[in-house]
């Protein structure tokens, strides 16, 4: 079995960070396996770039070919882990892998962003606008203390995440948990 979560070391870093390879993996996870020609025309990308990004992917460990699903001129692909783990600190000697590192979390941002603004534009029932919700807080606290309620959030989502497979109950819904935790500086009055 796949570990669920895929670490990122200098060479799976190389191996994501491009914005198209990031948009690929996140279709792959939350909808499942696809081929590189639905995928294409889902993410309004030439199929033959699809396909190579694919096997950039697979080559740096993130994806692999269903080839039980697939045929020669079919090929199905499939996530092999439900999330990627960044140890931002790995990677702050090296000038090259920072640049790559700020490409890859910009993208996912970007991700985010997309979700939430697709969320916003869809039409769901009262009960399920009103228990979704965004917003921020501003809050002083420590490195220390900002890692601390990072794990305690990661903790909480995690206690959810086990309840996934429970049941399957109509009223239960695929819900995406998005969260940013990062200092700012103020602005001069």
């Amino acid at each position: 079995m796949q570990p669920r979560v895929k670490r990122l070391d200098a060479s799976s870093l190389r191996g994501l960070a491009h914005p198209l390879r990031v948009r690929i993996l996140e279709v792959l996870r939350s909808e499942g396996a696809s081929t590189a020609t639905k995928l294409s025309k889902q993410l309004g990308e030439d199929s033959g770039n699809v396909s190579w990004h694919l096997r950039q992917l697979a080559e740096h460990g993130f994806v692999a070919e269903d080839v039980d699903r697939g045929t020669r001129r079919e090929r199905w692909w499939y996530a092999l882990h439900d999330y990627t783990a960044v140890d931002t600190e790995a990677f702050l000697d090296n000038s090259d892998l920072q640049g790559l590192l700020s490409l890859l979390k910009s993208e996912v941002l970007q991700q985010q962003f997309r979700r939430a603004a697709g969320f916003m534009s869809e039409d769901w029932p009262p009960e399920w606008q009103e228990a979704a919700g965004m917003g921020y807080w501003k809050l002083r606290l420590s490195a220390a203390e900002l890692t601390a309620l990072r794990e305690d959030l990661n903790n909480l989502v995690d206690r959810y995440e086990q309840k996934r497979g429970e049941s399957e109950d109509a009223d239960r819904k695929d819900i995406v948990f998005q969260f940013q935790t990062f200092p700012r500086i103020p602005k001069p009055s």
